[in-house]
């Protein structure tokens, strides 16, 4: 059974949670202004760049990659909250997660300490999700405010450092955890890794389950439209980055085949990614630290459909961690992207589950 626990710092009420005010301000910038970044005058804007024509189609002539905000160490985990006109990020090394209000424009401290939180997602009742790498657990925030551990280990050992979260319709919780966050001092505390990378599936009355343990450092992961495929990142796969697609069987209970569907081919690197209403995959993307990659100018998002072909790149100055659909509409891309935040109006929008 989930444990509950009151945490002084996490204590934020159902209005504040859903609806409520932001807390102090932090680094907001003004649009076009904050890291390196220099907004495009034309339209179209060049940083969108269709490198297949059937992206034509997404791109909004008169729409401009955007910065919101800036001034953090590693923002991660972007989830919107369409009832209250908000997004939530983590900013991991800083150990906070941010608010960024639509209304105003401006960010804000929404929790911290967060427990170097990491992936963010909302569940089928719209309580918040979160991993966390400091206590190595996946927990959900009440309306009232209490944390609810919905899982902190396997087998009677510690998770590593959980990632990534998706939520699928049955209320399924599945989620990645690579040792990423106890690797040093930065993201979390350093130990020593108990069980292999794997990714977790949480179903609907709250029972655990490995699914995968066979990835090296599973990352990302999406569900297609029709939940028929789970996408999950091998971000240490070698000599390349891959994005696999699993067939989902006995109705989301467990995975089947696979295929390689995205290959970063080189010097490109994945992280988080996003699937839209029409099985399109969006990658949060940048170098891996070569030479060649940095000299390649692959840093923002990658677009890739179904088949896993390429067919556009929003080039940003810094390497994009992870992104999510929202606003209004929910044809608008928001991207954490290392120190800011930035967004760009797209005609498509998020794959609802």
């Amino acid at each position: 059974m989930a444990a509950e626990i009151d945490l002084e710092t996490g204590r934020v009420g159902r209005r504040s949670l859903l609806l409520g005010a932001a807390g102090a301000a932090v680094a907001p910038a003004a649009l076009g202004q904050g890291h390196d970044f220099k907004p495009n005058q034309r339209y179209p804007d060049p940083s969108v760049q269709v490198l297949d024509p059937s992206f034509a189609r997404y791109r909004i002539f008169s729409s401009s990659v955007e910065q919101l905000a800036s001034g953090f160490r590693w923002a991660e985990g972007p989830v919107w909250f369409g009832d209250g006109r908000f997004l939530l990020f983590s900013d991991i090394p800083n150990n906070r997660i941010i608010r960024w209000d639509e209304a105003t424009g401006t960010a804000s401290v929404f929790r911290q300490p967060s427990n170097f939180s990491n992936g963010l997602v909302r569940d089928r009742q719209g309580r918040l999700v979160a991993c966390e790498h400091l206590t190595r657990r996946i927990t959900r925030t009440e309306y009232d405010g209490r944390i609810t551990v919905l899982a902190e280990g396997f087998n009677g050992k510690r998770f590593n450092s959980p990632n990534d979260v998706v939520c699928a319709r049955d209320g399924s919780i599945w989620f990645t955890d690579p040792p990423f966050g106890i690797g040093g001092h930065w993201e979390g505390d350093k130990a020593a890794p108990e069980l292999p990378h794997a990714v977790y599936r949480i179903d609907p009355a709250g029972k655990l389950s490995q699914v995968l343990d066979n990835l090296a450092g599973p990352n990302g992961l999406a569900f297609s439209p029709d939940e028929k495929r789970l996408y999950v990142v091998e971000s240490r796969a070698q000599p390349n980055r891959l994005v696999w697609a699993y067939e989902v069987l006995d109705g989301g209970a467990k995975l089947g085949d696979r295929k390689v569907v995205i290959d970063a081919n080189g010097p490109g690197a994945l992280d988080g990614i996003k699937c839209d209403e029409d099985g399109n995959l969006w990658c949060g993307w940048g170098s891996n630290g070569s030479p060649q990659a940095v000299a390649a100018d692959l840093d923002g998002v990658m677009v890739f459909n179904p088949q896993g072909k390429a067919i556009a790149h929003i080039r940003l100055p810094e390497r994009c961690a992870n992104l999510c659909f929202g606003g209004a509409k929910g044809n608008r891309l928001f991207m954490a992207s290392s120190h800011s935040l930035y967004a760009l109006y797209v005609e498509t929008r998020g794959a609802v589950h």
